[in-house]
């Protein structure tokens, strides 16, 4: 039992250095085009809770091999659970996720992200079936891989990933909870789903049960691309348009700042956690393409080419 509990501490030391040990002897091309990002992140434990369950994690890895098969990762998590077990779901969901995500050996970024959630599901269920007091614990999940120039979005219950593209905001998740389940059914409008006070029960999270299943997207990214990642402690007191207006006109850190202010000042009910990804540009890495240099003609045809152009040349004062 010891042994086990070891194996599944979750405060245990997280060195980012081993993270690429593995990772390093595989081969592959360089990164073709990098995302040239500007981010920002910040949590708070809101007006009413006691402890923050939330938590956001950052991995930008410089190995051009790496950045083109696993580019940067950005990640929210909102645990849930009594005893401090929604705290300790959500850290040891951000720490094996990065851990796993970066040392798969799969060759294909969703299926090497798919691998290192079902993990850290894994661990995170295992562990609250050995301690009475953290069963049903478990956490949300909403993440970005920026991949060259696409973004791998991953997302498992309600915390949200939004695009601000050209002045629009879209809410490119679409929540597991029950009221969204009724809104898609018909039985309830969005509006009311905004005051229901089941709002914020969820159908899916990372933990909870022995499986889960997370909804993955490819999106292309633009330059000028605004990425919003949070969870429900924004959304529950701040609107769309609300985020929209502000990531327009604010840097990454300004936003965020912002953001958790107005949802403090409106009650803060709930843990709120913000993170920003910018798209500033891209910068290329493909090898330039050297023109092709016209040969020299062989030396009896230069010569011959030669004696035309003198015959040619004297002509003009010969008549000829």
């Amino acid at each position: 039992m010891n042994d086990v509990n070891q194996s599944l501490e979750p405060t245990a030391g997280f060195d980012r250095d081993e993270l690429v040990l593995g990772w390093r002897t595989y081969t592959g091309a360089p990164a073709e085009v990098t995302s040239l990002i500007k981010y920002s992140g910040r949590t708070d434990m809101g007006q009413v809770r006691e402890n923050n369950e939330d938590k956001f994690d950052v991995y930008e890895p410089t190995d051009p091999v790496i950045l083109a098969q696993r580019g940067s990762l950005y990640a929210v998590a909102d645990g849930m659970g009594g005893a401090l077990a929604g705290q300790i779901a959500s850290e040891m969901l951000l720490k094996n996720l990065i851990l796993g995500y970066y040392n798969s050996p799969l060759e294909h970024a969703e299926h090497a992200m798919e691998e290192a959630i079902a993990e850290a599901n894994s661990r995170i269920h295992t562990l609250a079936q050995m301690v009475p007091e953290r069963r049903g614990m478990g956490t949300t999940l909403v993440a970005l891989a920026v991949v060259e120039n696409r973004v791998l979005v991953v997302h498992v219950g309600d915390s949200r990933a939004y695009l601000v593209r050209d002045g629009e905001i879209s809410q490119i998740t679409t929540d597991h909870s029950w009221v969204e389940e009724q809104v898609s059914l018909g039985a309830m409008s969005r509006s009311d789903a905004e005051l229901s006070p089941f709002r914020n029960v969820i159908t899916r999270s990372v933990g909870a049960s022995a499986t889960v299943i997370p909804d993955m997207q490819w999106c292309n990214s633009q330059v000028g691309d605004t990425w919003v990642l949070c969870s429900d402690g924004l959304t529950g007191h701040v609107a769309d348009q609300e985020i929209a207006h502000i990531v327009q006109h604010e840097t990454p850190s300004e936003v965020t700042r912002q953001l958790i202010h107005l949802a403090n000042a409106r009650g803060g009910r709930d843990n709120i956690t913000v993170m920003v990804v910018s798209i500033e540009g891209f910068t290329s890495h493909a090898t330039p393409q050297v023109p092709a240099v016209e040969s020299s003609p062989p030396v009896e045809n230069r010569q011959a080419s030669d004696d035309a152009v003198q015959k040619k040349g004297l002509g003009r004062f010969f008549g000829r």
